[in-house]
């Protein structure tokens, strides 16, 4: 029998209906309840960590949960993890990074009706992670209409529908159908290996997504607010070196010490600097290549390499490391 620990955090799963709409609220005991009773298979503990709105879901955060599957790692076979579906794919990956060599899964799940309701996917939802939370594998997994995702590889593409989430360049690990789990992919389990866990990050980092039009003078502000940037190019890596220009300024952050990453708008397939001209204006030594991460997967990585090291050479080490597969090995 496996023994596995839920961790509840809030989200639409746990939500009722307020004056202003639906704010999460119901304790991990009452979410337990909702479990099919398999006492021949497993036995669920819980825990609320927090009860928000994924919104409001902070680096911070991602810490405390880390916290608490590393603290309760030795009692339990697996754990389950509830979450709002909003942020749900960056703590994935924020968990991916702080919690390695893992011998056992941590799940995370949530739903997009809350679970009293008539309709909800989250009896199904927290059905199955438990489910697959009793595996012999190792990692961080996100269950979510019966698909198993590897933590790093999580998207959100739907708002609405069941199907939520994603893989992105990267196969999803298994289906779940009942109580039976059928793999499309054998993850290594780290076995006879301590867990390797370090919550350190720094959450100065920002995201920004071009458009026709950004302007240049926008990167002056970012030197005084953040320690990296995350920048969304167009394309396989292009960014606009005519009118509106950003090269300079990307130089310019660059030399006062701020770790710049490049990534593509487009979901599916990664960027490829070195293809066309609008690539190449910005050296690649200069900056941090991402080649088929997601940027839910980027974020968090940027935020725990900055808080192992404030030197550049050892970030761009950092990020260009295969963690947990987040990048696919180059041929």
């Amino acid at each position: 029998m496996k023994k596995i620990l839920l961790l509840t955090t809030g989200g639409t799963i746990a939500s009722v209906l307020g004056k202003e709409g639906l704010y999460p609220e119901i304790p991990a005991e009452e979410i337990v309840s909702y479990l099919p009773e398999q006492y021949d298979r497993y036995k669920v503990e819980s825990k609320t960590l927090m009860n928000v709105d994924s919104t409001n879901m902070q680096p911070e955060s991602w810490v405390k949960i880390a916290e608490a599957v590393n603290e309760n790692y030795d009692m339990y076979d697996g754990f389950v993890i509830t979450h709002g579906t909003d942020t749900m794919a960056y703590t994935s990956a924020a968990l991916s990074y702080m919690l390695q060599n893992l011998a056992k899964p941590v799940v995370i799940t949530g739903s997009q009706i809350p679970i009293h309701y008539k309709r909800t996917d989250a009896k199904k939802n927290i059905s199955d992670a438990v489910r697959f939370a009793c595996e012999d594998v190792g990692g961080v997994f996100t269950v979510f209409g019966g698909l198993v995702i590897i933590g790093t590889r999580v998207v959100k593409l739907r708002t609405i529908s069941y199907d939520a989430f994603e893989s992105i360049n990267f196969p999803y690990i298994a289906r779940v159908n009942n109580s039976e789990v059928s793999y499309q992919r054998k993850i290594y389990l780290a076995k006879d290996k301590k867990i390797k866990f370090n919550s350190s990050i720094c959450p100065d980092v920002l995201l920004l997504k071009l458009h026709p039009g950004t302007k240049p003078e926008l990167f002056d502000y970012i030197k005084k607010l953040y320690k990296g940037i995350v920048i969304e190019t167009f394309g396989t890596g292009g960014i606009p070196f005519q009118e509106r220009s950003l090269v300079q300024k990307i130089h310019e952050l660059i030399n006062s010490g701020i770790t710049v990453v490049f990534t593509t708008q487009v979901l599916e397939e990664g960027e490829d600097l070195g293809l066309y001209e609008v690539g190449r204006k910005v050296p690649e030594d200069m900056i941090i290549r991402t080649r088929d991460m997601n940027t839910e997967a980027i974020i968090p990585k940027l935020m725990w390499a900055l808080g192992q090291t404030n030197e550049p050479e050892k970030v761009k080490k950092i990020m260009a490391t295969p963690i947990a597969y987040d990048i696919t090995p180059t041929k």
